[in-house]
């Protein structure tokens, strides 16, 4: 006969209550994990506004006057590209916060105001320590990245090809042949082609991005829906 496995002999141990002193413990640890995740997410915050400053600076210089260059506008992507980057690592650490306390609101605060009895040695404890005991992300890189292209970096590609679009169509007249936006999007030796070419990449690239990432998510979340999910 097999032995047992370690989560069943586990589960068959009679759950202990909390005691007051423990629940004052967990009380202070969930404000410790509020105010942590708290930091990290005022930290996003600042790298999105990072990447939103410097496409407005990007928009004044490309259409400060009808002579203006366009490629500001297209070295801002690259710009903002890093930013995306830097946030999504930051992203991951602000992930692990957030779902500590998230834990401790669904699986100790929120049986609390049913009115059930709260024991330790439950699984939402055993996660939560096996956690601090052994502290990991919770999301890859890739993950992260795509979630803060889906939910804000997105609209900033989107905001930069409109209006890099829009300088090479009206300025320093509207556009009447296709010669003329091949003969504006040029940058030295580089022809027009080829640059809007290289934008078109650009932007597919970072769609077929979130594309994948959230299929990852999805994926990762039918896998994880039955436990308690920590991230």
């Amino acid at each position: 006969m097999s032995s047992p496995e370690p989560h069943d002999s586990a589960a068959a141990t009679p759950l202990r209550a909390c005691s007051t002193a423990e629940i004052g413990a967990i009380a202070h640890l969930y404000r410790a994990e509020i105010y942590r995740s708290t930091v990290w997410r005022t930290r996003l915050d600042s790298t999105t506004n990072w990447a939103v400053v410097t496409t407005g600076i990007a928009l004044s210089a490309t259409f400060s006057s009808a002579a203006a260059s366009p490629l500001p506008l297209a070295l801002v992507g690259l710009l903002v590209s890093m930013f995306l980057l830097l946030e999504a690592r930051r992203y991951r650490y602000f992930n692990i916060w957030r779902a500590r306390a998230r834990l401790l609101e669904t699986d100790f605060y929120a049986p609390m105001l049913r009115g059930e009895p709260l024991q330790m040695d439950a699984q939402w404890s055993r996660l939560l320590a096996h956690d601090y005991c052994e502290p990991r992300y919770h999301v890859s890189l890739a993950r992260a990245a795509g979630r803060r292209l889906r939910r804000t970096y997105a609209y900033i590609f989107v905001i930069q090809a409109v209006a890099y679009y829009g300088k090479l169509a009206i300025h320093p007249t509207p556009l009447t042949m296709l010669s003329e936006l091949w003969a504006r999007a040029a940058i030295g030796p580089i022809p027009g082609e080829l640059v809007v070419c290289m934008g078109i990449v650009f932007h597919a690239s970072w769609l077929v991005f979130a594309y994948v990432t959230h299929r990852l998510d999805v994926r990762e979340w039918r896998v994880r829906r039955s436990l308690i999910a920590v991230g």
